[in-house]
């Protein structure tokens, strides 16, 4: 089994609060990313793709197909964006975590990567550089 992990980067705002919480909980479970501004990430996405390399062309899958499905169904929506106002992913109260983003991206991704021959292995992205979540689906595969 091969992988190919393609990089793309976004930039978003946003802030974490549960609406029905009083400040001062909001202020000791999420910190400083509860405070009433608004603050941002430069996002730093890896995709990682498994499958078998092609005889032929020897690639798990064709690397700018790849980078074409994470910019149209990801970056695109997300880069420059307000998670919490803007991002119809997280309209249902969940908070938009970095944890909470990969599972939204894996799923936006799979069938996609799937349609290329390939099979969604991880999603990692990085908050910051000493903070990322990893998602490897519902399975958990690692």
């Amino acid at each position: 089994m091969h992988y190919l992990t393609r990089r793309e980067t976004f930039n978003a705002a946003h802030k974490l609060a549960v609406k029905d919480w009083p400040d001062d909980k909001n202020k000791e479970i999420f910190g400083k990313c509860a405070n009433h501004n608004w603050h941002g990430h430069n996002y730093d996405l890896r995709v990682t793709v498994s499958g078998t390399p092609d005889p032929m062309t020897g690639f798990v899958l064709d690397a700018k197909k790849l980078s074409d499905l994470v910019r149209r169904e990801v970056v695109d929506k997300l880069d420059h964006s307000n998670l919490n106002l803007d991002i119809d992913w997280f309209a249902d109260g969940k908070q938009p975590t970095t944890e909470n983003l990969t599972t939204q991206i894996f799923q936006r991704l799979e069938a996609g990567v799937a349609e290329l021959g390939a099979s969604l292995y991880r999603v990692r992205l990085y908050e910051t550089e000493n903070i990322y979540a990893d998602y490897y689906g519902p399975a958990g595969r690692k």
